[in-house]
């Protein structure tokens, strides 16, 4: 699927269940690629090229391994079987790897070329305003996710969040993020998701939770409406708008 990123800001689309308020839940779930920034830069992903071989000795490539929406050990692991290395050499090294990988980025930080999504602060600091908690739930390894984050001067709006170090499934990952957020936010509260993949809605309806979907990623707003999310928006920027000019 391609990008139609500069095709979603010439054409502005929302999408708004009848009776959901986006911006009234009490915690959100931000994934990071795609939604709240993109990286311009390779460090994330050369790092899992240059862990394996650091590791292990073996090479690895990326593609055509659908990195949308996946986790870093889900990515690793696909990367690592369509390299033919044997299943337990990479179970052995799996969090040696995955270690190397945050050393890498880590070291890197200053080098990264990262850019905001559209709307991406407006919006939380909107949502902050309202008196939610917000929190992100990423396919990255807590360390990496974290560094993309603070390298974008995010971090002030973070509190906690549901990485892929021990959860390896997005339904995990956002499970935990979820639980986390509950415990902050009150056993009662009401927790919404936010990403721009399939991936994002899936978990999200896996856990029951409401999704806002956006097609700031690789994903189209007809191919992100099409699985149901509760929103659904060209950007951040335009459900803004909307949201501003509702009666």
């Amino acid at each position: 699927m391609q990008n139609s990123f500069q095709e979603q800001i010439a054409h502005p689309q929302v999408y708004l269940a009848p009776g959901f308020m986006w911006d009234a839940q009490d915690a959100y779930l931000f994934d990071i690629d795609g939604t709240l920034l993109r990286c311009r830069d390779r460090i994330h992903v050369n790092s899992f090229i240059q862990s394996v071989r650091r590791v292990t000795g073996f090479e690895v490539t990326l593609e055509g391994i659908v990195l949308h929406g996946s986790t870093d050990p889900t990515i690793l692991r696909e990367a690592c079987s369509l390299a033919g290395i044997p299943s337990d050499v990479v179970e052995a090294q799996t969090q040696a790897i995955l270690e190397a990988m945050c050393e890498s980025v880590t070291e890197q930080r200053n080098d990264m070329d990262l850019v905001r999504m559209p709307g991406v602060e407006d919006a939380l600091r909107h949502l902050a305003a309202r008196g939610a908690l917000l929190g992100v739930a990423t396919g990255n390894l807590e360390m990496i996710g974290w560094v993309k984050i603070e390298q974008a001067g995010l971090r002030e709006w973070f509190h906690f969040g549901g990485f892929s170090d021990n959860f390896p499934t997005r339904s995990e990952l956002v499970a935990d993020a979820a639980k986390k957020a509950h415990e902050l936010a009150g056993p009662e509260a009401r927790v919404c998701v936010v990403g721009d993949t399939p991936r994002d809605i899936d978990a999200a309806h896996a856990n029951s939770l409401p999704v806002i979907a956006v097609a700031t990623g690789r994903y189209t707003f007809d191919e992100l409406l099409a699985l149901e999310p509760e929103v659904c928006a060209s950007s951040l920027t335009d459900l803004l708008a909307e949201t501003q000019v509702a009666p």
